[in-house]
C-alpha cells in the first residue's frame, strides 16, 4: 500500500469537510507526514508526525482513535480522529487523521444559546401594539394542549380559550374582535354569543 493509493480518501475527506477540517496521512514507519489535505496546522509532506505513542496505542489491538481534543498554535481548538491502516502482515502501514475546527460550530453553539435566553415579560407600555402576538401564542398553546386543531375546538373549549383571551386583556384592545374571530375560525356573531356568555357566566360549566 502506497500514499498515492489512499489520496482520494484523504482528499475526498478534505473536500467533504472543507474548510473546516485538515486530513492528515502520517507514516510511522518513517514518523513523518506522507500527505496533507488542507494543512490547518500549517505543516507539510516530511514534516515530524510525533507519533512516538503509536506503538503503545496499537498494543491494544485498537485501528481507530477518538474523537479527542487537540489544540492549534493559534489557540483554536480541534476534535481530532485517528486512523490505523495496517498493512497484511499487522503492523501499522499509516495513520490517517481527521482534525476538525471547532471554531465555526462553538461560535454557532453560543449564537443560538443567545437565542434561547429566556425573554423578559412584555413591557405593558408596548401591549397595545402586540397584543396579536399574545392572540396567537394564547390561541397556539391552547390547541397544542388540547391536541387538536381551531376548527376541531368544542363550543366548551372555545368558552375556556375566550375566558383565557379576555383575562389576558387582548379583547378590551380596539378593533380585536375581528382577529379574535379569524383566528377562531368563527363569525363576528358568534363571537359576541360565546363572550357574553362567558363573561355572565364565567365558573358555569356549559352544555
Amino acid at each position: 500500500m502506497t500514499p498515492e493509493q489512499l489520496t482520494p480518501i484523504g482528499e475526498a475527506l478534505a473536500r467533504l469537510l472543507s474548510p473546516h477540517a485538515e486530513v492528515v496521512l502520517h507514516d510511522p514507519a518513517a514518523d513523518e507526514v506522507a500527505a496533507i489535505w488542507n494543512p490547518l496546522s500549517g505543516r507539510e509532506p516530511g514534516d515530524p508526525s510525533l507519533l512516538g505513542e503509536l506503538d503503545e496505542l496499537s498494543a491494544s489491538g485498537a485501528d481507530v482513535y477518538g474523537p479527542y481534543p487537540k489544540t492549534l498554535p493559534d489557540g483554536r481548538r480541534l476534535s481530532s480522529v485517528s486512523a490505523v491502516i495496517r498493512a497484511d502482515d499487522g503492523k501499522p502501514a499509516y495513520v490517517l487523521c481527521v482534525n476538525v475546527d471547532r471554531t465555526a460550530f462553538e461560535e454557532a453553539s453560543r449564537l443560538l444559546a443567545a437565542f434561547a435566553a429566556p425573554v423578559v415579560g412584555q413591557p405593558r407600555v408596548l401591549f397595545e401594539h402586540d397584543w396579536s402576538e399574545t392572540l396567537n401564542e394564547i390561541v397556539a398553546g391552547y390547541v397544542r394542549e388540547r391536541g387538536v386543531t381551531v376548527e376541531r375546538l368544542s363550543r366548551t373549549d372555545r368558552l375556556e380559550l375566550l375566558g383565557r383571551l379576555d383575562a389576558a386583556g387582548v379583547l378590551s384592545q380596539r378593533r380585536s374582535v375581528p382577529a379574535v374571530a379569524r383566528a377562531l375560525r368563527i363569525s363576528r356573531s358568534a363571537l359576541y354569543q360565546l363572550l357574553a356568555q362567558t363573561r355572565k357566566e364565567p365558573n358555569a360549566d356549559p352544555a
